[in-house]
């Protein structure tokens, strides 16, 4: 008798936990009717910004219209480069070739998988040798550990770049004691119900302490409004986040500290437990990761072997990212930074992530660390 699959991510176990609240908040929404703009945004709002630190915070459909409002904002479009990693999911380069700019794919560090000043400087050689003006850098706080902010800023700044920072899989994650959404010009970050902080559709927020921006955005945000939805002062979006995701987020949040300590647990266990089987993931000592992704290295060639053993034990794995950027055919035409991008092709062959989530018991950890070892 084969054994049972376990969820790679347990929303069912979350919606135990706190599904009576989550009921009568939407419920409330159902009462009051204001199912776009409705009281519970502009509280998401303030409590997303009182929780990170931000000045700001619009609340949109996703977070890859996030990323697109904030490159709308500053004015980006043809001729331009926005400096990004390639090593991601689709939608940091994506929102710039929307808007008519270039995105230029740089590598990212081998420990954290992250960009770094380094791989920005190139990006920006790159960009000015191929004629194309950079405007712009996303980094990524990737799999819930941030980037390296103070490298990349201090670059950014000598050349004049915005940073629009793509915290979409790690919000609630800290950098140097800072919570992340207070780095750079703003940060984009997403709802999506497999994120750790997520609601049940798609949402997202950007998060800013430009005062100014932010107007801009909320215009974006409804189809380039001024006095009201029929002035029109600005080409637009419809990008709202709607009351029932907002009602959800709220009870979510209230429970995502608890939530993220509970992910650090596990990650915890499993580097321990798996350190000597496997390249586990290395978080910086300074930093706190909300761990989206628990994901492993193994040699090339291994994977797909790796992956049916553990299949076969009922515990399903997932590959972030299969392909990075610059190898999807959508992208594969847009500049490289450097000779290259060796470690996100690298990492492309090698990675493998594990089931992570906050309600991961001590006895399915055990099944997952048992199948680990016995597939190695």
């Amino acid at each position: 008798m084969s054994n049972p699959m376990i969820p790679f991510i347990d929303l069912a176990a979350q919606r135990r936990r706190l599904g009576a609240a989550v009921d009568e908040a939407t419920k409330r929404v159902l009462d009051h009717c204001m199912f776009i703009n409705g009281p519970e945004v502009k509280e998401l709002e303030q409590a997303l910004a009182d929780y990170c630190g931000a000045k700001h915070v619009v609340g949109v459909g996703s977070g890859a219209v996030a990323l697109q409002m904030v490159l709308m904002a500053k004015g980006v479009g043809p001729g331009d480069a926005v400096i990004c990693p390639s090593f991601t999911f689709c939608a940091t380069g994506e929102a710039v070739a929307l808007v008519g700019a270039t995105p230029v794919f740089v590598d990212v560090d081998e420990t954290t998988f992250n960009m770094d000043g380094a791989a920005l400087t190139q990006g920006i050689a790159t960009a000015k040798k191929l004629g194309l003006k950079p405007k712009g850098v996303i980094p990524v706080d990737l799999f819930g550990q941030s980037a390296d902010h103070d490298s990349i800023l201090k670059v950014a700044k000598a050349e004049g770049l915005f940073v629009l920072d793509d915290a979409a899989q790690s919000f609630g994650g800290t950098y140097k004691g800072k919570k992340l959404g207070v780095f750079g010009d703003a940060t984009a970050t997403s709802f999506f119900p497999a994120k750790p902080l997520g609601c049940y559709g798609d949402g997202g927020a950007i998060l800013t302490d430009d005062a100014e921006l932010a107007a801009v955005l909320r215009s974006i945000r409804v189809h380039g409004e001024g006095t009201d939805k029929y002035d029109n002062v600005r080409l637009g979006l419809t990008a709202r986040i709607d009351t029932m995701q907002a009602a959800v987020l709220l009870q979510k949040l209230s429970i995502f500290d608890d939530e993220i300590e509970a992910r650090n647990r596990i990650a915890e266990r499993y580097s321990r437990a798996l350190g000597d089987f496997v390249q586990t993931p290395k978080v910086l000592s300074d930093n706190l990761s909300v761990w989206a992704q628990y994901t492993i290295r193994l040699p090339a060639g291994r994977r797909e072997a790796f992956a049916a053993k553990l299949r076969e034990a009922g515990v399903p794995t997932a590959i972030y990212y299969p392909k990075s950027m610059h190898q999807q055919t959508a992208y594969r035409d847009y500049p490289v930074a450097g000779n290259g991008l060796p470690v996100s092709e690298k990492l492309s062959q090698e990675v493998i992530s594990l089931p992570m989530h906050p309600y991961l018991d001590p006895e399915v950890q055990d099944r997952v660390i048992k199948a680990v070892r016995e597939a190695v």
